[in-house]
């Protein structure tokens, strides 16, 4: 593996060889259970939740589909705060635990949702399915809430996102860059564009039944409630720069049309 010239403002680590092929390995691993998983919550909202491999009926099956539900906002919020950063560090080797915790976190929140999809047991009788072109227009937006989803993470930083950010700075033996805080695009627009177009992929599906509902109500109080959590933090990093953001641009729901003017902390977000 060959170490390239650094990029203005990128700096050089000394990894040894074996640890930049142990992080080309964690971003592959990565990578491949996002890919999985954003396939599988497709499938599953798109039919209506019928496409889960759990075989329980009855009340085990409701309680262990409330678990599947639970331990994703649950776990993913409890990584995001100091306690649970120590805890992703021990995913890695201790030389790497930093440098690839955007890997990691990644690559457990992949895990988490393709565990909600694959393992989900099916209860619900089907409420409504569209047909025609009713079909085509719920189709469409479903996949317009996806691309939704991928434009918000593209102006968050995509490579953090996926876990590309920390994986691919080792494997070319520099030091993950610290991403900067620049609200752009949908984050000009709301604080939190990502968890809103969340919540729309949860509600554009297509197929209706009681499984589709539980999901989409637990998970978008999720969207509304979780990321307060995320501002607090964000509050003790950035301090004022981040209330005079708070104060500009809305929470969930852009009350203009025109992108507002702020002052933007620096730092990366997630």
């Amino acid at each position: 593996m060959n170490t390239r010239t650094p990029a203005m403002g990128e700096r050089t680590a000394g990894y040894p060889q074996a640890h930049r092929l142990l992080a080309a390995a964690y971003g592959l691993v990565c990578h491949s259970i996002f890919a999985v998983a954003i396939a599988s919550m497709m499938i599953g909202l798109y039919c209506g939740m019928a496409s889960g491999l759990g075989q329980l009926d009855g009340w085990p099956a409701i309680a262990v589909n409330l678990l599947l539900l639970a331990q994703f906002p649950a776990l993913h919020s409890f990584l995001l705060g100091r306690t649970g950063a120590k805890w992703l560090d021990r995913l890695a080797p201790a030389q790497l635990s930093r440098p690839l915790a955007t890997t990691t976190f990644a690559t457990v929140a992949s895990i988490q949702i393709l565990l909600v999809f694959a393992f989900w047991n099916p209860i619900g009788t089907i409420w409504w399915y569209p047909r025609g072109a009713l079909l085509a227009v719920w189709s469409l937006a479903f996949a317009a809430s996806w691309l939704f989803l991928l434009k918000a993470m593209w102006d968050s930083g995509l490579a953090v996102q996926t876990g590309f950010h920390g994986w691919a700075a080792v494997a070319r033996n520099l030091e993950p860059p610290r991403i900067p805080f620049r609200p752009k695009g949908s984050f000009r627009y709301v604080r939190q564009p990502i968890y809103l177009a969340f919540a729309l992929t949860l509600w554009t599906g297509p197929v209706w039944t009681s499984d589709h509902l539980l999901i989409a109500l637990t998970w978008t109080l999720y969207c509304l409630f979780g990321p307060l959590l995320k501002e607090q933090r964000y509050l003790r990093i950035y301090g004022d720069t981040f209330r005079e953001y708070r104060r500009s641009v809305p929470y969930w729901l852009p009350t203009e049309l025109s992108p507002q003017q702020t002052r933007t902390p620096r730092g990366d977000h997630r």
